[in-house]
């Protein structure tokens, strides 16, 4: 505890010192406010060390978040997914919190900057939707957004980690199931079909699809950080570090795909002027949107190309997508079945599970690392949401507790992400009853069929039902896409109570995660990953439906048999019939054993 508290206040004091040193450089640039968001150049989730500019400035480590600094005040803006975290991370003394949803930084700041002050933002991080939200905050406020030729941040960031240089690869075409000269061609002839010249590309996931290419440039995620600009004769410029391309790359990009350096991008933008160019307003940095203006581009707003076609996975990824979970179940349960001895013997914390787990999956075939840090969180700690352990949060798996274990990894054939909540000794019937309705929720969903054209948003509520029954509900959304050997969160599509527009397609994959959190003291969540198919029964329309990928038990002493319908328990034990038929072969007889017991018809 001793330890805690010194490192919190280390934390606060060099938020401290880091909070003086931007406003002194802010005065010096003429400024009286600067926006710091989490997300990097290409607008990522997960950023490389020299882009945690949110966490340098405010002690925040959560991968979503926006922190606004005034001369006089300061604000952290964070969902409801870390505002236990940012609470406990960041020094209020610093930072009023504030909730990134139901107050955004643009409501915000409309009222809180002071008439005729100038507000700076760096336009490498901010996409042109972003920039017109707080041009328009500013205008009520009646003061001025002023882009900064660098950013103020980095100047005064001392010991900033140097940009990433990590090797780029080619993906094979027997893990991407078609190749990059036939994915450049399909799009040159959607622009051909739009009458477009170009698209620009700033999403990395985009680049790395488009041309069949995997990096190590973010945690987590085999992204080369990179821009492209794909033009309508299906040639490619890419812009990138030349010192991450060997020779077998270079030859698998072929003479169509040009390589420069990422100081040639701007001119190549430049060259554009006249021409009609395909940008994403929602998700390209406005540095770019400005410099084709300024060349004389005529901009056609619109998504990433690439967006749609790489989160439709075609069937080489879908089989891809179904051996890896196949091999990550099999990890999974070994490690389950190692927990259910190990867990409550005073000497099992979150960090040492989490270690035992990555052993299970280290192994396995065409593993490359985890697909996000594992949320390994024991009674009130797993009521954070997005809750990481660490050597002062630490805390052992006490009998009579809840055990949250949130994890995936990122193999070349698939992305996995599973989330499973353990009784570890007995559970109190509250526990139970609540479990049991978040378990009603995740079946909800995951047997729902629907015609064509329907959007997450509109499923969300199959799965919050239950919980609202009683009064319950979950701060977070119900489902995110996610990446082949990419992302493990994937747009655009998600099963969220935000709107959306994006119908649910088939070869989407999506999670299936509803939870409950009762804070101080404990958390559940069930988390599934489905693929999107079409229903093959009769019917009027041509309807969709949910294949479950992920193969794990949902642990039975959690599960009030009398909460749930006929229909519920038949998904169920049938869900687990498949885990056992599909995951025996890969077993030992005493795991084996184990499996057999803790999949058991009910």
């Amino acid at each position: 505890m001793q330890q805690a508290k010194a490192k919190a206040r280390a934390d606060e004091s060099a938020a401290a010192r880091h909070v003086a040193l931007l406003r002194a450089e802010l005065a010096r640039r003429g400024l009286d406010g600067f926006v710091v968001p989490h997300g990097d150049e290409h607008q990522g989730e997960y950023v490389p060390p020299s882009a945690l500019r949110l966490t340098w400035i405010s002690g925040f480590t959560g991968s979503a978040g926006v922190a606004v600094v005034l001369a006089e005040r300061a604000a952290l803006f964070v969902d409801g997914r870390y505002t236990l975290q940012a609470a406990a991370e960041a020094d209020d003394a610093l930072f009023e919190q504030v909730h990134l949803v139901e107050q955004p930084p643009h409501q915000w700041l409309a009222t809180a900057l002071p008439a005729g002050a100038r507000l700076g933002y760096d336009p490498w991080l901010h996409t042109p939707n972003g920039v017109e939200q707080l041009r328009q905050a500013c205008a009520k406020a009646g003061a001025q957004l002023v882009p900064c030729d660098s950013n103020p941040l980095d100047a005064v960031w001392a010991d900033r980690p140097a940009p990433p240089r990590a090797p780029v690869i080619a993906h094979h075409a027997d893990f991407a199931g078609c190749s990059a000269e036939r994915k450049r061609t399909d799009l040159a002839q959607s622009l051909t079909a739009e009458k477009l010249d170009a698209a620009i590309l700033s999403a990395p996931e985009s680049i790395a699809w488009l041309l069949n290419l995997r990096g190590g440039d973010v945690p987590f995620t085999p992204l080369p950080l990179s821009f492209a600009i794909v033009n309508r004769d299906a040639t490619v410029d890419l812009f990138m570090d030349d010192r991450k391309l060997s020779s077998e790359t270079r030859k698998h990009l072929g003479n169509a795909v040009r390589a420069a350096a990422p100081a040639a991008f701007g001119p190549a933008l430049d060259a554009l002027g006249g021409k009609s160019v395909r940008l994403d307003p929602a998700t390209t940095p406005s540095w770019i949107a400005d410099r084709l203006t300024k060349a004389g581009a005529q901009i056609a707003p619109g998504a990433d190309p690439c967006a749609l076609p790489r989160a439709c996975k075609n069937s080489v990824e879908l089989d891809g997508m179904r051996r890896a979970h196949r091999r990550d179940g099999a990890a999974l349960v070994r490690f389950l079945a190692w927990l259910s001895g190990a867990a409550g013997d005073g000497k099992t914390t979150e960090l040492s599970v989490a270690e035992t787990l990555e052993g299970y999956r280290k192994n396995g075939e065409h593993y490359r690392g985890p697909s996000f840090p594992t949320i390994s969180a024991a009674g009130p700690n797993a009521a954070l949401p997005h809750y990481h352990a660490s050597e002062h949060s630490n805390r052992p798996l006490d009998k009579g507790q809840l055990y949250l274990v949130d994890s995936g990894g990122q193999y070349l054939d698939g992305t996995t992400d599973v989330t499973r909540t353990i009784a570890v000794g007995p559970a109190g019937p509250e526990e139970r009853r609540r479990f049991t309705l978040v378990l009603k929720g995740h079946i909800a969903l995951a047997r729902a069929r629907f015609p064509q054209g329907t959007t997450g948003s509109q499923l969300d509520s199959l799965a919050r039902q239950p919980l609202w029954t009683e009064g319950l509900d979950y701060d977070h959304g119900t489902g995110h896409g996610v990446g082949s050997y990419l992302g493990v969160h994937e747009g655009p599509q998600r099963i969220s109570k935000l709107p959306s527009v994006q119908p649910l397609l088939p070869g989407m994959v999506l999670s299936d995660e509803p939870g409950y959190y009762k804070t101080g003291a404990y958390g559940i969540r069930i988390e599934n990953l489905l693929a999107v198919r079409p229903w093959p029964g009769p019917g009027e329309r041509e309807t969709l439906e949910f294949e479950t990928l992920t193969l794990a038990p949902i642990d039975l002493a959690l599960v009030e048999r009398d909460l749930l319908t006929d229909a519920e328990a038949d998904w169920l034990n049938a869900y687990h019939a498949r885990v056992r038929g599909d995951l025996t072969p890969l077993l030992d007889a005493g795991t084996a054993h184990w499996l057999a017991e803790a999949t058991r018809a009910i």
